[in-house]
C-alpha cells in the first residue's frame, strides 16, 4: 500500500476523548487478510497468532463466527459505536442459537462481552495499521524514533503505562517488541512517529517481570505492566505462515474444534501446509536425527461424527503427526511384510492424502484409521493412531504408510476386517 499520509500528521488524533482514530486503510487492510479460526477459549490463540486469525472464544461454528467478524468489520471500517455492535450482536446470538458463551444471562455480562470483542479488535487493528504506516521506509527514513502516548482519558490508568509516557526510543529498540500499545485489555496507549532530534538519551526502562500461570498449568514469564498475550506488536507478524499457527494450535484444541478449524482454513493453507512438509521432508532425509516430529494434517468433522455415531473411537484432538522414524530408508524403498514402503515421492503426497483420500477405513482389528490414495499399481495405505502419546501429550499418530495391493485391501473390507468410512 503507497504511504500517503504526511510525516507531520502521523499520530494525530481527531477524537482525542475517545477510544479509537478514524479508520484508516492500513486498520482495515490488517483486519481484512484475517482468516476465521474457530476456537473454545480467549488463549487458544495469544500473541501474534492474532495478526493471522480472527477469534472469539467459544464460537465454533463456521456461520456463526462469519456474522460475527461482518459485525466487526463494519465497527471498524464504518466507525460503528459499541451500541450498533451490541445490537448486532444480540441479533446473531438469537439467529444462530448460540448458548454458553462467558457472559451469558445478565446485561452486565452481555456488555462485559461485547465491549471486550469490540474494544479489542479496535484497539489491535488500529495498532497494527499504525504499526505498518510507522514502519514505511519513507517515514522511518524521516522520523527514526517512537514515542509512547499514555492516554489520559481511561477510567482506571496503570501506573507503569503512566511512567512510559513520553518515552523515545529507536524503533527498532527490542521494547518495543513486547511493549508496542495495547499492552492489556482495555489500554488506549499509541505510539507516534517523531525525528531524531527528539530523542534524549532514554534507556528502556527495566521494570521487571512476573509469572503468569495459564490454564494448561504452564508458566509464562511476562513483562511487568503488560498483560498476558499482549508482548507483542499487532502486525509486526502477519506475513507468519498460518500453517505455522495451526500446528501449534491444533493439539491444543478439542478434537471437534480443531476439526472444524482445519476444514474452515483448508482452502488457504493447503498450499502451506504442502510447502512446509516439503521443507521439513527435505531436511529430515538430508540431516537424520531422531525424535523429531511434525504436523501433517487433521481428522475431518465427517470422519469425527462417524466415529461417534458408531462409537468406535472418541480421539482428543483433531492433529495428525508423523515421527521422523517412519520415513527412515525412504530413498531406497523398503519392503514391508505388508507391502512395498514409500518412495520419496510418495512421501511428499502426504499431506493430499490426508486430506484428500479416495478411501477412508477403519480397522475394525487395531482400530486405526486408514486412508487409500489409487496408484498406478497398488493402493497407497497409510495408518493412524488414534491418542498416541507424544512429551505428554495426546496426539493422532500416523504409524505406517505403504503401497498394497487393491485386491488385498477390497478382500479385507469385503471380509469385514475394513469398515468404508468414506468411498
Amino acid at each position: 500500500m503507497p504511504f500517503n499520509i504526511k510525516p507531520e500528521k502521523i499520530g494525530f488524533n481527531p477524537r482525542e476523548n475517545g477510544a479509537f482514530q478514524l479508520p484508516f486503510p492500513e486498520q482495515i487492510d490488517f483486519f481484512r487478510q484475517k482468516l476465521n479460526l474457530p476456537t473454545e477459549h480467549y488463549d487458544d490463540i495469544i500473541k501474534s497468532a492474532h495478526d493471522r486469525a480472527f477469534v472469539v472464544a467459544g464460537a465454533a461454528k463456521a456461520d456463526l463466527l462469519n456474522d460475527l467478524r461482518k459485525a466487526v468489520d463494519r465497527s471498524i471500517a464504518e466507525g460503528k459505536s459499541i451500541g450498533w455492535f451490541r445490537q448486532e450482536f444480540d441479533k446473531i446470538v438469537a439467529k444462530h442459537g448460540w448458548t454458553g458463551w462467558t457472559g451469558e444471562g445478565t446485561d452486565a455480562g452481555r456488555d462485559w462481552r461485547t465491549r471486550v470483542i469490540y474494544r479489542t479488535n479496535l484497539s489491535a487493528s488500529y495498532a497494527a495499521g499504525r504499526y505498518a504506516q510507522l514502519t514505511n521506509p519513507a517515514l522511518l527514513k524521516s522520523r527514526p524514533y517512537w514515542k509512547y502516548i499514555h492516554n489520559d482519558t481511561v477510567q482506571h490508568p496503570r501506573p507503569l503505562h503512566q511512567s512510559w509516557n513520553g518515552l523515545v526510543l529507536r524503533y527498532d529498540d527490542p521494547f518495543w517488541q513486547s511493549h508496542f500499545p495495547p499492552n492489556g485489555w482495555g489500554c488506549r496507549c499509541r505510539i507516534t512517529a517523531v525525528r531524531a532530534d527528539q530523542y534524549k538519551g532514554d534507556r528502556a526502562p527495566d521494570d521487571g517481570t512476573y509469572e503468569f500461570v495459564d490454564r494448561h498449568g504452564e508458566v509464562h514469564r511476562m513483562p511487568q505492566g503488560v498483560d498476558y498475550g499482549w508482548d507483542y506488536a499487532p502486525g509486526a507478524s502477519r506475513s507468519t505462515p498460518l500453517i505455522d499457527i495451526v500446528n501449534k494450535k491444533l493439539i491444543d484444541l478439542s478434537a471437534p474444534i480443531g476439526a472444524n478449524m482445519a476444514r474452515e482454513i483448508a482452502p488457504v493453507i493447503a498450499m502451506e501446509r504442502q510447502l512446509s512438509w516439503t521443507d521439513t521432508l527435505t531436511e529430515w532425509l538430508s540431516t537424520p536425527q531422531s525424535g523429531r516430529v511434525a504436523v501433517i494434517g487433521s481428522i475431518s468433522p465427517s470422519i469425527l461424527d462417524w466415529l461417534a455415531i458408531e462409537k468406535l473411537a472418541s480421539p482428543g484432538t483433531a492433529e495428525i503427526s508423523i515421527r521422523e522414524g517412519l520415513i527412515r530408508g525412504t530413498k531406497q524403498a523398503r519392503h514391508d511384510k505388508q507391502g512395498d514402503g514409500l518412495n520419496e515421492e510418495e512421501w511428499r503426497r502426504l499431506p493430499g492424502i490426508i486430506d484428500d483420500p479416495d478411501q477412508i477405513l477403519f480397522d475394525v482389528q487395531t482400530g486405526k484409521l486408514i486412508y487409500i490414495v489409487s496408484s498406478a499399481d497398488a493402493g497407497i495405505k497409510v495408518a493412524v493412531e488414534f491418542d498416541y502419546s507424544k512429551k505428554g501429550q495426546k496426539t493422532n499418530m500416523l504409524v505406517s504408510a505403504f503401497r498394497q495391493s487393491e485386491r488385498i485391501i477390497a478382500d479385507r473390507i469385503k471380509g469385514g476386517l475394513y469398515r468404508v468410512i468414506k468411498k
